[in-house]
């Protein structure tokens, strides 16, 4: 897989994709991220990349030839599967989506930053816009290395042992049940004692009824519609 980033700050990305997981996956060869600099592109001596916008709104908003030429210049190279705007009024992130992307080949991730993007490149160029929630931050390239990191983690020989991303929350459209680790008691706070009990049917038994509790009580809105027994016999 490779994975561009369009940024007018690549500075932002620099350590969140050179460590832990991201970092070993690219290392082995696993997938490829590349930052590409929208500056490169800038017009004028000074690569300018923002103006005022039409209309006297407060803010600057990231110039339409700049982002352009980029985009083209990498579609060039190479086709890609989805060209994403990250944008806080696009789809939902979820953990769905992040499946599908780990499939795709090539992706380009694009950061807004100050007010964002000339709305052109959105109804021309990019193919899908997402939101990693209701709220505004200062640029697109905190999401965007969270988007990245969500895909990597999914590729196969990312993660040491590939069947720990299948028990973690939202896979199966449920929270994912609490965890321990030794030792077993500490300061009196046990680990429940199934989960001392080396059987496997009875522990999958309680973290599958932990993870429809946890559920019910922070998250239920996940449970709209869904039919847990149903689930459980046909995981499929």
């Amino acid at each position: 897989m490779r994975i561009d980033i369009l940024t007018v700050v690549p500075e932002l990305l620099e350590s969140p994709l050179s460590h832990s997981i991201v970092g070993r996956a690219i290392k082995k060869g696993l997938v490829e991220i590349h930052v590409q600099n929208i500056r490169k592109y800038g017009i004028g001596p000074r690569a300018t990349v923002d103006d005022y916008s039409y209309g006297g709104d407060a803010g600057m908003v990231m110039m339409v030839e700049p982002v352009e030429k980029m985009i083209e210049s990498l579609k060039n190279e190479r086709e890609y599967d989805e060209i994403i705007y990250m944008s806080p009024d696009g789809e939902r992130l979820t953990q769905g989506i992040c499946n599908e992307l780990s499939l795709c080949g090539n992706i380009m991730i694009l950061c807004g930053h100050y007010k964002g993007i000339d709305h052109r490149i959105r109804e021309h160029l990019v193919t899908r816009e997402i939101s990693v929630g209701d709220y505004v931050v200062s640029g697109g390239e905190i999401p965007a290395a969270l988007l990245a990191d969500s895909i990597v983690r999914l590729i196969p020989g990312a993660l040491t042992d590939e069947t720990s991303a299948l028990s973690d929350s939202f896979q199966d459209g449920l929270l994912s049940p609490p965890v321990y680790t030794r030792p077993a008691d500490y300061k009196g706070w046990k680990v429940p004692e199934v989960l001392l009990s080396g059987n496997p049917k009875l522990i999958r038994a309680w973290q599958d009824e932990q993870a429809l509790e946890r559920t019910r009580r922070l998250r239920p809105e996940l449970l709209e519609g869904v039919d847990i027994q149903a689930q459980k016999e046909d995981p499929s």
